[in-house]
């Protein structure tokens, strides 16, 4: 019986998922590896342990499944996180600088001093000027000691996390990228679907380092034997993690969206043929339409969602897993004034305030652990209503419900609190690893294993629907106390 194997490259650790016929999980394999912190605001990864922890993964769950079984290979990953190689050895010159890294915000605000370079970043990249895009990161690594001579000659290679997997999966015979990767560089034209030349001279990017860039579902390359894993398995689908969920969630068509709650919180609006430009702080980008080509999409990126639930576990040892977060929201009526602002590294949509940190308002003596664990809950809710207030007033186009997936997505406290204070629908479906899913979609697309979205549609089912339960004055007084705690964390 064939099957199609996806790998979901995040940004805390690295899931293999094989899929049958009618888009059921198998077999499933995670590993997580470490996040490295060098200095305050600085995120960075080990390539080399990204790469472990794909082949680990890639043969635990080979150890279920027959790697025989396998007619094709989907990569999902954490996006924007900038990974320069050299092309002999295969080895990195630099740890990864992961979307969240914040190190280029000096160099970011000196180009926002120009507006013609913001007005032309905007206009080509569909993005903000923001340390959060992979284009001031490739600049910081070039910048270092004989690295900039050895691009230019060709010696290196530039990619996001896909791009990296890629390449040691075909024992560097592809360097390649998709669509939707390639829109989250800072470095690439949206409209005219190819590299910008400006833009790279801009940032001292050359021409040789990059990769070739392909619609997300269509052939890659082809696997070397990596233990279990047989060698000549097309490898046909790709796609940003967030575009990739979207995907996932059968989020074809204009006007359906979904969120995702993981390490961020993603909400990506599919405006199909139509390019939409936010005024006020959406990211214009590509994503994928019903045959793996590039459609446009506006999208809301949260830094810090389910990472405050993890720091209220790690850190403060407020909680023993983050499972525990639901029980513990629902033992409390309401949050008690307490609002938690979890800009650790940032703000992103719809504010994009680099230098803003995380803050913690409204404590007082009655207030315990059970209360900020609520608002570090609420937060992700109250983040995502500032995003659909801005895409519903741009777009046009009449939202109706709101699909969501990732981690997160299993707390009901979350769920219901969302609907509520969105005052729509919210539907969670029974696969809640919808970004591996969507790779494991573009992949079977692309080979064939599936005729097309109208056969893979009929896969998504409900889990549950969560209804609206607060009435409209309840849910605008607490978004109001969201946004009071929003701007003194900006002061």
């Amino acid at each position: 019986m064939s099957r199609i194997l996806a790998i979901d490259q995040g940004t805390t650790g690295t899931r293999a998922i094989v899929y049958d016929r009618r888009g059921r999980e198998v077999a499933s394999a995670y590993e997580e590896f470490p996040q490295l912190f060098p200095r305050p605001g600085w995120v960075e990864h080990d390539p080399e342990a990204i790469w472990r922890s794909v082949q680990r993964t890639i043969q635990k769950v080979l150890g279920r499944v027959a790697g025989a079984s396998i007619a094709a290979v989907g990569i999902t990953n954490q996006r924007e996180t900038t990974v320069i190689w050299d092309r002999k050895s295969g080895r990195p010159v630099y740890n990864a600088i992961v979307w969240q890294c914040r190190r280029t915000a000096r160099r970011c605000r000196e180009l926002r001093e120009d507006r013609g370079t913001v007005s032309l970043i905007r206009r080509r990249t569909g993005l903000p000027v923001d340390p959060y895009f992979s284009a001031t990161k490739a600049e910081w690594i070039l910048d270092r000691g004989g690295l900039r001579a050895r691009a230019k000659a060709g010696r290196l290679a530039f990619g996001t996390a896909d791009a990296w997997v890629l390449w040691k999966l075909t024992g560097g015979r592809s360097h390649a990228t998709d669509f939707t990767n390639a829109s989250r560089t800072m470095l690439f034209d949206i409209d005219r679907r190819r590299w910008d030349r400006g833009l790279l001279d801009l940032f001292g990017v050359p021409e040789a380092v990059l990769p070739e860039v392909r619609p997300s579902s269509g052939e890659f390359g082809r696997t070397v034997r990596l233990g279990r894993l047989p060698a000549g398995i097309p490898i046909t689908g790709m796609a940003g993690d967030q575009q990739a969920a979207l995907f996932g969630q059968a989020c074809f068509a204009p006007g359906t969206l979904k969120n995702t709650y993981g390490t961020g919180a993603f909400i990506i609006l599919n405006t199909g043929r139509r390019r939409v430009t936010s005024r006020h702080g959406l990211i214009t980008t590509l994503a994928c339409g019903p045959a793996g080509e590039p459609v446009y999409a506006l999208e809301g990126s949260i830094f810090v969602a389910g990472a405050a639930v993890q720091w209220l576990r790690d850190q403060l040892g407020l909680l023993r897993t983050s499972a525990e977060s639901e029980a513990a929201a629902e033992a409390v009526k309401d949050n008690a004034g307490v609002y938690f602002v979890p800009a650790f590294v940032g703000l992103g949509a719809p504010y994009w305030d680099a230098e803003a940190r995380g803050t913690v308002v409204g404590l007082t003596r009655g207030a315990d652990r059970r209360h900020l664990v609520r608002a570090a809950l609420e937060a992700m809710a109250y983040s995502t209503r500032d995003v659909l207030e801005v895409m519903r007033r741009e777009s046009g186009l009449r939202i109706r419900e709101l699909r969501v997936d990732g981690g997160a997505a299993s707390n009901d406290f979350l769920c219901r609190f969302q609907a509520g204070i969105l005052g729509l629908p919210v539907l969670r479906p029974r696969t809640v690893e919808t970004t591996a899913l969507g790779a494991a979609y573009l992949a079977g697309l692309g080979s064939g294993f599936w005729s097309g979205t109208d056969e893979i549609s009929r896969f998504w089912a409900l889990d549950r629907k969560f209804r609206p339960s607060l009435d409209k004055p309840r849910a605008d007084g607490l978004y109001q106390g969201w946004r009071d705690a929003v701007r003194k964390t900006q002061a």
